[in-house]
C-alpha cells in the first residue's frame, strides 16, 4: 500500500484515509491508483461489508495537485483529458463498488475532491468543511462527475452558479440544499461516521448493493424502466439468505443477524 493512502481493517468494514496532509490531500497519480487498488481489495474481501473514506489532517481533498507537469510548456499544453480519465475511473469505482461507501468530509473538499465525496453513498461533513467548485478559478470546467452530481442533487440553477462563480458552500448549507446527508460538529465527525459505517456493515449487504444499482439507474431511467428494475432487483433480493433471516427475525420478534453474501 502506498504511503499516500492509509487502509485500516475494522470489524466488518474498512477505513480508507487520503494521506497527503501537507498538500491538503491533493490528488496525484500515486494516491488515486492506491485508492482504486484499495477499493478493489475491499470488494474482493468477503468479510468487508462497508467502507469509510476520509482525509488526514486539515482537509478532505483539495482536488488535483497542480505542479510543473500541469503547466503549458514549450512542448505544448498538458493533456488534461488523460488526467481526468484517472479521476473518472475513481468516481466510477466509488459508484460501482457493491459496498456502501460513507464519506467523512473534514475541512476543504475542492474540485475533484468534492466530486469524490459526492460520489459516495452517504456523506457527512464537519461544520468547518467547505465544498468548492474551484475549477473556474484556474480556467477549467467541472469534471469527475461534478456537473452530474450537482445538477441532480441541488438543481441546475444552483449547480450553474456554483460552477461559474467558484463559490464555496459550507457544510450547513450543503445539508440544507440536499448536497450531503448531514453536517455534524467537527469533533463528532469521525466517531459518527465510524459508527454509521459499522452499522452498515451489519446490514443486508446484497440489498444495499441492489439499492446502489437502483439509485444509479434512477437518474436516467423512465418511471416504467425503473419499475421494471425494481421488480427484478426485488425478485433477486427475495431469494437471498438475508431476506429469509429478516422475515424470521420479524416473526420471532428479535433483531435480525444479517450475514451478507456468506
Amino acid at each position: 500500500m502506498s504511503d499516500t493512502l492509509q487502509a485500516e481493517q475494522r470489524e466488518g468494514w474498512r477505513k480508507l484515509t487520503l494521506n497527503r496532509p501537507d498538500k491538503l490531500n491533493a490528488a496525484n497519480e500515486e494516491m488515486l491508483r492506491a485508492l482504486l487498488a484499495a477499493l478493489d481489495a475491499a470488494e474482493a474481501d468477503r468479510t468487508c461489508r462497508a467502507l469509510l473514506l476520509t482525509g488526514a489532517g486539515r482537509g478532505f481533498c483539495a482536488g488535483q495537485e497542480l505542479g510543473p507537469a500541469m503547466m503549458p510548456s514549450a512542448d505544448g499544453a498538458p493533456d488534461l483529458g488523460k488526467v481526468a480519465d484517472l479521476h473518472h475511473a475513481l468516481v466510477r469505482k466509488l459508484r460501482a463498488v457493491p459496498l456502501p461507501v460513507v464519506c467523512a468530509v473534514n475541512g476543504v473538499a475542492a474540485g475533484a475532491g468534492a466530486s469524490y465525496a459526492l460520489a459516495c453513498d452517504i456523506v457527512l461533513a464537519g461544520r468547518a468543511a467547505k465544498f468548492a467548485m474551484a475549477f473556474v478559478k484556474i480556467g477549467l470546467v467541472p469534471d469527475s462527475g461534478a456537473s452530474f452530481f450537482l445538477t441532480h442533487r441541488i438543481g441546475e440553477a444552483r449547480a450553474r452558479a456554483l460552477a461559474m462563480l467558484g463559490e464555496a458552500v459550507d457544510a450547513t448549507r450543503a445539508e440544507a440544499w440536499g448536497m450531503i446527508w448531514k453536517a455534524v460538529d467537527d469533533a463528532a465527525l469521525l466517531p459518527e461516521a465510524e459508527a454509521l459505517t459499522a452499522t452498515l456493515a451489519t446490514a443486508p449487504t446484497e440489498a444495499l448493493a441492489r439499492m446502489k444499482r437502483l439509485f444509479t439507474a434512477a437518474g436516467g431511467n423512465s418511471l416504467d424502466a425503473q419499475l421494471d428494475l425494481e421488480r427484478d432487483e426485488q425478485a433477486s433480493a427475495g431469494r437471498s439468505a438475508d431476506y429469509a433471516e429478516g422475515v424470521r427475525a420479524f416473526l420471532e420478534k428479535r433483531a435480525p443477524v444479517f450475514r451478507g453474501g456468506e
